[in-house]
């Protein structure tokens, strides 16, 4: 990979991962529903407005409801649970549990459209699982009690938390959803027409509920920022990094992404809104990474040149 290129697949993952902290700071006061209808109909016209200025033809009619459900189950939904899920989880917390996407994305093929499960896929969905434990505190670690020190985050597993975590798992399920049903329904759809029909029916979905759930406090320049930067930077640059990367490098390269999105959204909160994350989220986030590299089969390129579908993120 190019130095160019690695920085361009750094800059991906610090823009997602700086979509929790977006996120965060805004639901308190927009809600989840005008959140993601803001989010996402201001992303949508971003990147319509720039695909017809750099000459690229846009048919958004002729998969107009197959882009109604991909908009549904790859972001209205699992943009919503996220939302609603940092109500109460911290983004460090949200951008960990998200990193469990490409687990989900493995189990739905299998289901779905007959992928094999692979030993070393079962064996890596069951160390996730134990990941995802000891993040919300539903596994012990017992030997590292002595290695928290300061205000290290100790994830509570209370009904409302535990509520939290449930929606945020729920919206890497979406995601994997959304995934498998763009390749079985969208296979001649151009990668534009699928990010800004995706993005436009999640939008057009969820108006009607923002419409009906107003913002909860008055807005302010911070809100107004970090939603715009969440629609036009989180968003439409990164779907447009994102393509440029898979015609430059190739899905096998591109999937790295996947393994640096939880550490910036970590880096994020800590530097931004002095969040904390205790050693069970470390490790747990370890396990977890680890276990993606049994279900994708990823290798880095110079070890293995087969190609390794990537799994797109959005979050």
């Amino acid at each position: 990979m190019k130095p160019r290129d690695l920085g361009l697949l750094f800059i991906l993952a610090a823009l997602w991962g700086a979509s929790f902290l977006y996120i965060r700071v805004a639901v308190p006061v927009l809600g989840p529903f005008v959140l993601v209808a803001a989010r996402t109909l201001i992303a949508s016209t971003a990147l319509y407005v720039f695909a017809r200025v750099t000459g690229r033809e846009v048919d958004l009619r002729r998969h107009w409801r197959q882009f109604l459900i991909l908009g549904a189950l790859n972001s209205a939904i699992p943009f919503v649970l996220i939302a609603a899920a940092e109500k109460v989880l911290t983004s460090s917390f949200a951008a960990i549990l998200n990193a469990t996407t490409p687990l989900f994305s493995a189990v739905v093929a299998a289901v779905w459209l007959r992928d094999r499960l692979t030993a070393a896929r079962i064996i890596g969905l069951l160390i996730g699982l134990c990941g995802v434990s000891v993040v919300v505190g539903l596994i012990q670690l017992p030997f590292i009690g002595g290695l928290a020190t300061g205000e290290g985050l100790i994830f509570t597993p209370t009904g409302e938390n535990l509520l939290a975590v449930g929606m945020s798992l729920g919206g890497a399920l979406f995601y994997a959803l959304g995934s498998s049903y763009a390749r079985v329904a969208l296979k001649g759809a151009s990668t534009y027409a699928l990010s800004i029909g995706q993005q436009l029916g999640a939008g057009l979905l969820v108006l009607p509920l923002a419409v009906t759930n107003p913002p909860v406090a008055p807005l302010t320049v911070e809100v107004v920022a970090v939603t715009l930067a969440l629609a036009l930077l989180s968003t439409s640059l990164a779907y447009l990094i994102y393509f440029t990367l898979l015609a430059r490098v190739g899905p096998t390269n591109t999937l790295t992404v996947t393994f640096l999105v939880p550490f910036f959204g970590i880096f994020w909160g800590a530097l931004l809104l002095h969040e904390h994350i205790g050693w069970e989220q470390f490790i747990g986030l370890l396990l977890i990474l680890a276990s993606l590299l049994l279900v994708t089969g990823f290798r880095p390129a110079f070890l293995l040149r087969a190609q390794t579908p990537a799994v797109a993120r959005r979050s």
